[in-house]
């Protein structure tokens, strides 16, 4: 069986897929890195709402592909810019998505950590963000997850210079109840974040984002850090406290910096692991033997679908997410709240699909082939 596929120049080309899937199994958990995937929200595709009305989940599909993260030994990051917090799913379904998946997250145990930010506001006073933020700090807390402290765009615009962040961020720490992870989100994932930490020369906000930190390394289990520059996720690695760990958020250099070197390596909070998840735990588990060569081995194929899902514009890189969900089977449809599903061409799509399948990310490729026919149909190419 052959597929045509759009490509470049709107020319159509035959693709031969394959006829069976990489064969991973769950297996032990893991030994040598935390490992957390963020996870998109499945949609409600028979909800009668408008893209800027609040989110429609379809709560049964979400719960199950977290349970299928779980069975694969990978923690879930709930809630982060995967699940489109601010992208289509406003707090108040955040909110519910954390209540939701922390009970679920307890019921098999399963490793959770969810974010906590200040979307459910735009903008106003410090007082007021402080305020937001502690409000989301205690639905995580309450949930008994571990919480993540996400970038806020509300300070962004607010904060005059780094002493705002100290003070705000300072303030968050020392109330939390325990070790939180800091989520440094770069522009690529979100315009709306130039300037973190009070200015836009990343050595400057590097210098604030360590002072913070440093005033308390016993609230921070970790920081994420979301900026793709390996060598700039390597540098602040190499500063980081006695115990702090760096997740990487890179998803243009993951397997060089789980893999990590002579002075060190980095955890793992990844939204590429949403598709990647049975085989980015395979790999993982391969890391755990000592065997660095077997692991890259089995990571360094995956960077080039990566790369396409994440290129610019970077925060579109949910789109091709949920298609590749849907091809594999863990939903139903290729619809997303706030309509996101048109905010990728065709040709992105397809080369999508197209590494995925070489890499043998889909459980049945039979199905996947037939589904994406069907996609290409509507697009009115005939096969």
């Amino acid at each position: 069986m052959t597929i045509r596929l759009p490509g470049a120049g709107g020319r159509l080309r035959t693709y031969e897929p394959r006829t069976a899937p990489l064969a991973v199994a769950p297996g032990t958990p893991f030994t040598s890195r935390t490992v957390f995937s963020a996870a998109h929200v499945v949609a409600d595709p028979y909800a009668d709402v408008s893209p800027d009305a609040p989110a429609a989940v379809d709560w049964d599909a979400t719960l199950a592909f977290r349970r299928h993260l779980w069975s694969h030994g990978l923690g879930v990051a709930e809630a982060m810019d995967t699940a489109q917090r601010g992208m289509g799913l406003h707090w108040a379904g955040a909110a519910e998505l954390i209540r939701r998946s922390a009970a679920e997250a307890k019921a098999v145990g399963g490793p959770i950590a969810c974010g906590a930010g200040t979307d459910q506001i735009t903008g106003g006073t410090l007082a007021g963000i402080r305020a937001a933020y502690e409000e989301q700090l205690a639905v995580v807390e309450d949930a008994g997850a571990q919480a993540i402290v996400m970038a806020s765009r509300a300070l962004a615009a607010t904060a005059t210079g780094p002493e705002d962040y100290l003070e705000i961020y300072g303030h968050l720490l020392r109330q939390s109840a325990e070790p939180v992870v800091l989520h440094w989100l770069g522009p690529m994932f979100d315009p709306a974040l130039e300037g973190y930490w009070g200015a836009a020369d990343l050595d400057a906000a590097t210098d604030t984002f360590l002072e913070v930190i440093a005033a308390h390394p016993d609230k921070v289990d970790g920081v994420k850090v979301s900026l793709l520059d390996a060598r700039r996720e390597t540098d602040l690695r190499r500063r980081l406290p006695h115990g702090v760990r760096c997740y990487t958020g890179d998803d243009f250099h993951y397997p060089e910096l789980i893999a990590g070197d002579e002075q060190g390596f980095s955890h793992a909070l990844l939204g590429i692991f949403d598709p990647l998840g049975p085989l980015a735990a395979e790999a993982v588990r391969v890391l755990d033997t000592g065997d660095v060569t077997g692991f890259r081995a089995l990571l360094d194929p995956t960077v080039e679908l990566s790369r396409h899902l994440f290129q610019p514009p970077t925060r579109y890189y949910k789109t091709g997410v949920v298609l590749l969900a849907w091809l594999a089977g863990h939903q139903s449809h290729f619809a997303m709240v706030g309509g996101l599903q048109s905010a990728r061409s065709l040709p992105h799509l397809a080369r999508a699909y197209e590494l995925a399948d070489a890499l043998g990310l889909f459980p049945d490729p039979r199905l996947a082939e037939e589904r994406m026919k069907t996609l290409l149909s509507l697009y009115g190419v005939d096969q």
